[in-house]
């Protein structure tokens, strides 16, 4: 902010200095050499910088650039006697950047906020003492102790103490989030209430708030299409505004001094000037960015994510969506509704079960251990064998189990009634011998229909469920919340394979959102992916595009609209900025336009599509 009160400042005494010097040549009169020395000292006090940055940068091969044309159409102004004029571009000129230099750093401030995130340091217990240190330092399995109103500092898993937590910076949610023994915490959320002690689950560099401050970081690197066109638009605009100009100040008097023998070439030369000023790029060059960086900072508010402006391009196309369902579409919150067995006996369907299943954290099998409820003995364990897709192979006290999906069963050619339940089925058999099945329900979430509404009203008619569960539970949730295409019994290759099928089809753009590791291929694959970031694995995290870090479905919908919202700002910023440039351009060459529009040609317009771009950092939905 400085640098915008250092030019306003300046921009404030060359005008007071301006002001003085027209009052003086009204009331006593001036000669023009000495009226020439005060606008010179107002110029340079206005606009030095400026010159220094055309000098530099004509020293180091960029001749063609806003600062050259300021400097350029103000000596013209100088050389044909227009002190005022000259003055008047150049303070205008500085308003303009130092109004420029506002609102880019208000759009920065809203990713920089985020800067906020990183924790200073770590309470580590060490030796029974609590001590201080980077947060680079703490070890998986290390102890650190968060007190009230400090930062979370690592990602990790409460073992002793309660308290609330402020994860707005993280995820945009007001609402504090009530956490105790036993549960997971991401760091960059605030400590409100308790004392607590957390056992780290990561390394600082693999931890949330490391990967957020990463992506955000890097996202301006990740230039849009539009981005790029203006950069090039710009790099062959500004030389070829220049030669017209030179060619403006010099062919059209060389004529009329060769038939009509007058002598125009002042009348010209600052005709020229005023063309080179209306001609300047800001307002696109400024804007254009502006609008994306706002609409990224704004969107990080809302603890979205987005990795680049080019990803923003692709989200307002998005014309298709495919999403995974576990955890996605449905809670993830697996839950034992019924356990049959062909010997009634159902405890030994549901221990089995939940022996192949000790060592998993999957939430099918958090579900079984949860509903077995009792101790499970390890060493009667003699190996476990997870066979991807289908399930898992357990040996113990001698006897062989398989415990997984039907693909599973035929696949040892196992005998058994297939049943007709719709839910996750999970079959259990000891030495070829079918047991029984345990059936687990998924719950959908509450917003899950409303989301895939709020789609359909985007335009987006087209939502798929790319699912691993069979069929009928796959048709069961699609029908309920109002899908339009389901692809069931889908190994994580399959996925993959699914979705290139749809691409192939060459429908618009598709997005594909997931939370799972098996989703990361999938998520790169697409044209853009979106991964729930709360619950999301990390490796989901890293394939995706878009990052939605409470795992909230309406934040979906929401992106897309901002998205939307972005761009039609971007392109009202560009129609406007070169429809008034060309016409006041044309009114220049014929000497209709003065150096006072020529000035709102560049300076207003410029303000006028930054104001419009700022419209990206405000947002009502989850305020």
């Amino acid at each position: 902010m400085n640098k915008v009160k250092d030019r306003l400042i300046r921009a404030v005494i060359a005008f007071v200095i301006f002001i003085v010097d027209i009052i003086l040549a009204k009331t006593i009169g001036l000669a023009w050499y000495i009226e020439l020395p005060i606008c010179i000292v107002s110029y340079l006090i206005a606009g030095y910088d400026i010159l220094y940055k055309a000098i530099r940068n004509i020293s180091h091969g960029q001749v063609f650039d806003e600062n050259f044309l300021m400097i350029l159409a103000t000596i013209g102004a100088f050389a044909t006697l227009q002190f005022e004029e000259a003055v008047m571009v150049i303070v205008l000129y500085q308003v303009g950047e130092a109004f420029q230099d506002y609102a880019v750093n208000k759009s920065r401030s809203s990713i920089s906020e985020l800067m906020d995130l990183r924790p200073e340091y770590a309470n580590i217990i060490k030796d029974n003492e609590v001590i201080k240190v980077d947060p680079e330092e703490v070890n998986i399995g290390d102890v650190i102790v968060v007190k009230p109103g400090e930062k979370v500092p690592l990602d990790g898993k409460i073992i002793e103490g309660e308290t609330e937590l402020d994860t707005k910076s993280l995820t945009g949610e007001t609402k504090l989030q009530a956490v105790g023994v036993g549960d997971n915490i991401i760091s960059g959320a605030l400590n409100q209430t308790g004392l607590i002690k957390v056992e780290a689950t990561k390394l600082y560099e693999d931890s949330t708030v490391a990967n957020i401050l990463e992506l955000v970081e890097t996202s301006s690197e990740k230039k849009a299409k539009t981005e790029n066109f203006i950069a090039k638009f710009a790099k062959y605009y500004t030389p070829i505004v220049v030669i017209l100009a030179l060619l403006l100040a010099i062919i059209p008097p060389l004529i009329i001094l060769l038939i009509n023998k007058e002598n125009v070439f002042a009348d010209y030369i600052m005709r020229a000037c005023s063309f080179l000023v209306i001609s300047c790029p800001c307002a696109l060059v400024i804007s254009v960015p502006l609008s994306f960086f706002g609409g990224i900072g704004g969107a990080s508010k809302k603890g979205i994510l987005i990795k680049g402006a080019n990803y923003v391009e692709k989200l307002a196309n998005i014309k298709r969506v495919a999403f995974d369902k576990t955890g996605t579409l449905t809670k993830g919150n697996f839950a034992v509704t019924k356990v049959f067995s062909i010997n009634n006996n159902s405890e030994e369907v549901l221990k089995y079960a939940a022996y192949a299943e000790c060592y998993s954290n999957h939430p099918l099998a958090i579900s079984i251990k949860n509903y077995y409820n009792k101790t499970i003995d390890q060493e009667e364990i003699s190996s476990i064998v997870e066979l991807p897709g289908k399930g898992i192979k357990l040996i113990m006290n001698e006897d062989t189990y398989l415990v997984g999906n039907a693909k599973l069963l035929n696949s040892f050619n196992i005998k058994y009634t297939e049943t007709k339940d719709v839910g996750t089925i999970v079959y259990v058999v000891k030495n070829d011998n079918y047991l029984g099945y345990i059936l687990i329900g998924d719950e959908i979430k509450p917003e899950t229909k409303e989301v895939i509404k709020n789609l359909n009203e985007l335009g987006i008619n087209e939502t798929i469920m790319l699912s691993g569960d069979n069929k009928e539970i796959a048709l069961k949730v699609a029908n309920e919340i109002g899908l339009s295409k389901v692809k069931a019994n889908l190994l994580p290759q399959d996925k993959v394979t699914a979705i290139e099928e749809e691409l192939k089809l060459n429908t618009g753009v598709l997005a594909y959102c997931g939370d799972g590791i098996n989703d990361a291929p999938v998520l790169m694959r697409s044209d853009i992916g979106i991964a729930m970031g709360g619950i999301g694995s990390d490796a989901a995290i890293e394939a995706s595009d878009v990052i939605i870090m409470d795992d909230n479905l309406k934040k979906i919908p929401f992106a897309i609209k901002l998205a939307k919202k972005i761009m039609k700002i971007v392109y009202e910023n560009i129609i406007f900025a070169i429809a008034i440039k060309i016409v006041v351009l044309i009114l220049g060459a014929f000497g209709l336009a003065s150096m006072w529009l020529a000035i709102f040609a560049d300076v207003g317009v410029a303000c006028i599509c930054i104001i419009n771009a700022m419209r990206t950092l405000y947002n009502k939905e989850f305020s």
